[in-house]
């Protein structure tokens, strides 16, 4: 008995979510996902590794700001937000070969380094975020949505080599 009103429910639900992708406000609303896509898009494409961090930046402050309807999800985006503070500060710590040296010596076991390179807190935040989306990607959202986790979580990837690239360069200067 009980899974037969479930699976009604379940059909109820369905049916309904069809009704509702067929309105104008969600054909609008597909359209704007689009357009966020397409821009998403188009920043990672620059190789301009501030614009992709910022892009980022503002679509989880957004979030935090329109959609955050949980502790476990404002503290997930709070950290996500924390974490990006800490990509840009190393993003200018990297562009000072003075500074860089230090970072660079003190991550010299092998543990606490990658591809030769220093495992940073910039590193490890790029990983955690890209997690993150990757979380995301699993839960019940909109092919549209997981469109544009999927352009975020290739802006990351982009945006973690151009930062590794940034590390190359400066510690070979050093």
């Amino acid at each position: 008995m009980t899974d037969l009103i479930l699976t009604r429910l379940l059909v109820a639900e369905a049916d309904f979510a069809e009704i509702l992708k067929n309105t104008r406000a969600a054909k609008q609303l597909q359209g704007a996902r689009d357009d966020l896509l397409e821009h998403v898009r188009k920043i990672g494409s620059s190789g301009d590794l501030p614009s992709i961090v910022a892009t980022e930046q503002a679509i989880v402050k957004g979030d935090l700001t329109r959609y955050a309807n949980s502790a476990d999800m404002k503290k997930s985006l709070t950290t996500a937000l924390t974490e990006i503070g800490v990509i840009e500060r190393h993003m200018a710590m990297v562009a000072d070969p003075a500074r860089y040296r230090i970072v660079n010596e003190a991550h010299s076991l092998p543990r606490n380094r990658k591809r030769d390179l220093p495992y940073d807190e910039a590193r490890q935040a790029f990983n955690s975020h890209y997690t993150r989306l990757t979380n995301l990607d699993k839960s019940r959202l909109t092919a549209e949505e997981k469109n544009v986790i999927e352009a975020r979580r290739g802006n990351l990837k982009t945006g973690a080599k151009l930062y590794e690239q940034m590390q190359l360069q400066t510690i070979r200067t050093t």
